[in-house]
């Protein structure tokens, strides 16, 4: 069976000239704790955030030219929001390289969303770290495909809780809604929430989501498909 950091390069069209930058891209920060001498990859994290965030700003600023800052900000945002990096994550097969703690193998931290967002970002530092901006741009943007495409399917839901309290405020008022958390799950670095969204007393969704307001806006989006 062919190795996944290799599968991964394949499906990225791109192979690293320092195969050490892929190496740390996937090294989660539990991994380093048993491993001290590795390397994880949150700085790489951190420069990949900035440079998805400017391909991304650069291709939306060329494909909406009449559009407003606030209206690119928004679509910008849905492309960028951790449960869409988390996917696109999946899509490429990054969940199957990522390096982890023993403990958090078990804990299922291989499949967390937060846990993919930062890997995906790091994957996008290392490839820029490993070329230069244009080849991270061809890479991220081959990963996208078309963004007018993938803004069709995320728009929709690019503002759940302001869609959900727009239903329920004519009827109920405006403080019907609450957003309650039910569970945490995870160590302090991988925190998964979730939550559950009540009208009155009645449930009416729950998501998870590596912060509150992510785990709000699935359980906002569950919430609309009841309804």
């Amino acid at each position: 069976m062919p190795d996944p950091l290799t599968l991964l390069q394949s499906r990225l069209a791109y192979s690293f000239r320092d195969p050490t930058l892929l190496v740390r891209a996937v090294t989660h920060p539990s991994f380093v704790q048993d491993n001290p001498g590795d390397e994880s990859n949150q700085r790489c994290e951190f420069l990949g955030d900035s440079v998805l965030q400017l391909v991304l700003t650069e291709e939306l600023f060329q494909l909406f030219p009449a559009e407003r800052e606030g209206g690119l900000s928004t679509r910008r945002a849905a492309l960028a929001n951790g449960t869409f990096l988390a996917q696109l994550a999946r899509d490429i097969g990054l969940d199957a390289c990522l390096r982890l703690s023993v403990s958090d193998e078990t804990l299922g931290t291989r499949a967390r969303a937060s846990a993919l967002e930062d890997a995906f970002e790091a994957l996008i530092g290392a490839v820029f770290l490993d070329s230069d901006y244009a080849t991270a741009r061809r890479v991220v943007l081959a990963i996208y495909g078309s963004l007018p495409e993938r803004l069709a399917a995320v728009e929709p839901a690019g503002n759940p809780k302001g869609r959900l309290q727009e239903i329920v405020q004519p009827l109920h008022g405006n403080e019907a809604l609450r957003y309650e958390v039910v569970a945490t799950e995870g160590a302090d670095h991988a925190r998964e929430y979730e939550v559950a969204v009540f009208l009155l007393d009645r449930q009416l969704g729950t998501g998870r989501g590596s912060s509150k307001k992510l785990a709000e806006e699935a359980a906002a989006r569950e919430a609309l498909r009841n309804l």
